[in-house]
């Protein structure tokens, strides 16, 4: 599924294209994609001018004059194309201005959009008990030491609880925590202020090197252009079950699951 990085990056490629263009034709292949498309969204969008495009979490947005905004997900294959030379029965949704033609191809259909009213964007269902974004200046150790007091549950899986920061996923996640130097079985009510004071930056750093290099590209992601991203090859942990650990003289990355998704960290240098 493509990450927070890869939405980031996606989200920077489209608004080359599509930042302060007027959308002249839309165009639905299907009814649906993992949820019906929103009624109307056809109507909405046509004759709209793009403001400006973001990201929430791993959720695109594209602002539009008309006060409504397009949210989009890119489920587990879906990806933008630019002028593709060629229509792909996958492509679901097309956006067209004078230009340029946007299409949103997803092979399993597990992506979706919506279209909401910009001023309400934040009561979104999704997005109403979100937690900080972590490129945010609200993610801070206070926040992570607030948000972990007490708790029983591994760190590893409450930095995937969107409540307590939005956006983070599985990737991500296992890559910063080695950084940081914390197992991720450890509870989180026990990884104090020290730990969390190289556990912030550590996602920061991970998330900001991700999108600097494109992403990571695992299995079906691609950016809008077509190109891949190369972040993989900087893993310290993720996939690298039996190798030897990067940092560390004598560690081993080793696997464990984890509410039902694989963690990899360094058995010596995480504790």
């Amino acid at each position: 599924m493509p990450e927070l990085p890869e939405v980031e990056t996606t989200v920077r490629g489209l608004e080359r294209f599509l930042r302060g263009e007027r959308i002249s034709r839309v165009r639905q292949n299907r009814p649906d994609m993992r949820f019906p498309f929103p009624e109307g969204l056809v109507q909405a969008l046509t004759g709209a001018t793009v403001t400006s495009l973001g990201r929430r979490a791993k959720y695109g947005l594209i602002h539009t004059d008309r006060e409504s905004t397009l949210i989009f997900h890119l489920g587990m294959s879906g990806r933008w194309r630019i002028d593709p030379d060629m229509a792909d029965k996958h492509d679901h949704l097309v956006i067209e201005t004078a230009g340029h033609r946007f299409a949103l191809c997803d092979p399993r259909r597990f992506g979706y959009v919506d279209l909401v009213e910009t001023a309400r964007l934040d009561k979104w269902p999704a997005f109403a008990a979100m937690g900080p974004e972590p490129l945010g200046n609200a993610l801070t150790v206070d926040h992570l030491r607030a948000a972990l007091k007490g708790r029983k549950q591994a760190i590893k899986l409450l930095l995937l609880d969107q409540s307590v920061v939005a956006g983070l996923g599985n990737i991500y996640v296992c890559e910063a925590l080695f950084r940081a130097g914390i197992h991720p079985r450890k509870a989180g009510g026990r990884v104090y202020r020290p730990a969390l004071e190289r556990l912030v930056p550590a996602i920061r750093e991970v998330l900001t090197q991700s999108i600097e290099d494109g992403g990571s590209s695992l299995r079906d992601y691609a950016r809008p252009d077509g190109e891949l991203g190369y972040f993989a090859t900087r893993f310290d942990v993720y996939g690298r079950e039996g190798e030897a650990c990067h940092r560390c003289e004598d560690g081993t990355i080793r696997r464990i699951v984890q509410g039902g998704r694989s963690s990899w960290f360094c058995n010596k240098c995480q504790r």
